[in-house]
């Protein structure tokens, strides 16, 4: 099967994008809040991501779509260097946070990670009450005091659509939720570091029905203060919740555009085989 390299194709996305994001009024000095730039990442001697060139516009959700192992996951993980934990990782292109290079020497990956959040595969709450999940990052930027911490616990919890159901047990260990609450205690967990861009990895892989229908939600709102970018396996939910999508394979970003037209009317026939379930 023949692949079209998606340096050119990354090129047109870039120009159309461009073009689009002149035509958004109040949209600020720049539309794209990271973008990057023939993005390459190898872990040992096996390549990942090749050439890879997007743009990420603000308050849009844009979802990554492709097989399993076709570096989707990889690629949101080079958006708050989150791959420096792993040995033998050698990157080389651009990547620019609200135009700041954040692959350069002097970027502290500490203060990064706090305005590029993280939601993973698997809810991962911290062994300890509910409220010192949501009071963790704050603390950590020295944010010790009851009474700031409070006002952050409750509005955190209020944008992850949970403190109704656990305002009365916060000193309960939060390991005692359910899936789908751990998740969305997750998310308030993010939130309360006040973010920027959340990247969420497969947040509904793991949950039933009812709770993804209440984070597909939540992330349908969430756009109107944050840019979202989501990896996921299902389709159908791209459809749903995401404003543009991109097809990746074997490690190359194949096609991206609007949602609407990835889904009715894609340009390249190894997206057009994807969607229509011929592989994957």
């Amino acid at each position: 099967m023949s692949i079209v390299k998606s340096k050119k194709i990354s090129e047109k996305y870039i120009e159309k994008s461009e073009e689009y994001a002149k035509s958004q009024p109040n949209i600020g000095d720049s539309p794209f809040i990271i973008e990057s730039k023939e993005l390459n990442l190898w872990y040992g001697e096996t390549q990942a991501l090749i050439d890879v060139s997007i743009n990420i516009f603000k308050n849009k959700v844009t979802a990554l779509i492709g097989p399993s192992g076709c570096g989707k996951s990889t690629l949101i993980r080079c958006f708050n260097r989150m791959n420096d934990v792993y040995d033998n990782v050698e990157i080389t292109g651009e990547i620019y946070y609200s135009g700041l290079n954040i692959l350069g020497k002097k970027i502290q990956v500490t203060k990064l990670r706090k305005k590029i959040g993280m939601i993973f595969q698997k809810p991962n709450p911290f062994p300890m009450t509910i409220y010192d999940n949501v009071a963790y990052g704050p603390r950590i930027q020295k944010i010790n005091r009851k009474e700031d911490l409070d006002p952050i616990v409750e509005y955190s919890l209020k944008k992850a659509a949970l403190w109704e159901e656990v305002k009365d047990r916060l000193d309960d260990s939060a390991i005692g939720l359910s899936g789908g609450q751990q998740q969305r205690l997750c998310l308030a967990r993010a939130l309360a570091i006040e973010p920027d861009v959340l990247l969420m990895d497969e947040p509904t892989s793991s949950l039933d029905p009812i709770a993804t229908a209440k984070i597909e939600s939540l992330i349908n709102e969430l756009k109107k203060k944050y840019t979202v970018i989501i990896v996921t396996h299902n389709m159908q939910q791209a459809t749903r919740i995401s404003d543009f999508t991109g097809f990746m394979y074997l490690g190359e970003l194949i096609e991206i555009d609007r949602t609407g037209n990835i889904f009715k009317n894609p340009k390249e026939e190894l997206t057009k085989r994807y969607i229509s379930g011929h592989f994957g």
